[in-house]
């Protein structure tokens, strides 16, 4: 199965034209350049930010991803990293575990520029809400968004979440406020898709 080689750490079809792997040290300069799109970053409330940032966020998770690896464990944060066929990076999608709500679990997913509307981030959600569920054992699977991030939340949609709530005003804009949206997915919800 895929998904056990991509936790194994190999390099696994996503498409059929675009691979994914677990996140490595040299991904982390395609990340940061990514993120310093700010058409990329209008709709993440942790992005623009300096590069040391960065580095102390996602360096740790490499780490703990490297240490699994060798261990034949699972990471604790488990991300994607995505590329076409010629190696190019395409953006990067994650499920992580909910702190302190065993079997709970969220997903993101971010993507650069060059990669939108070409189904990739519904190709990322569809492959982690399946690991979430199938092999980690999720009960419930959650996402969250900005309201006017009409291509997140439609990618939720089409893999079956529902949305849940909507928290009023939650992000600051430079032109005023968003909704955020609450998307989710039970494990009964999973089985009848």
């Amino acid at each position: 199965m895929s998904i056990q080689q991509f936790l194994k750490g190999e390099r696994v079809p996503l498409t059929s034209q675009l691979t994914m792997q677990l996140i490595q040290k040299p991904d982390l300069q395609d990340i940061i350049a990514m993120l310093d799109n700010p058409k990329v970053t209008e709709y993440l409330f942790f992005a623009p930010a300096p590069v040391e940032m960065y580095e102390g966020y996602f360096g740790p998770m490499i780490e703990n991803t490297r240490q699994a690896i060798e261990s034949q464990t699972y990471p604790d944060n488990i991300i994607g990293i995505i590329r076409d066929n010629d190696q190019r990076y395409m953006g990067m999608a994650a499920v992580t575990s909910v702190m302190f709500l065993e079997g709970s679990y969220e997903i993101g997913y971010q993507l650069s520029e060059h990669a939108w509307k070409q189904g990739i981030a519904t190709a990322a959600c569809q492959f982690f809400t399946q690991m979430a569920f199938e092999v980690l054992g999720a009960h419930k699977v959650c996402a969250d968004c900005y309201a006017t991030n009409v291509g997140s939340y439609r990618t939720l949609e089409k893999n079956g979440f529902e949305r849940e709530g909507v928290q009023k005003d939650y992000y600051k804009l430079d032109n005023g406020f968003d909704d955020r949206l609450h998307y989710g997915m039970t494990r009964q919800q999973y089985l009848q898709k």
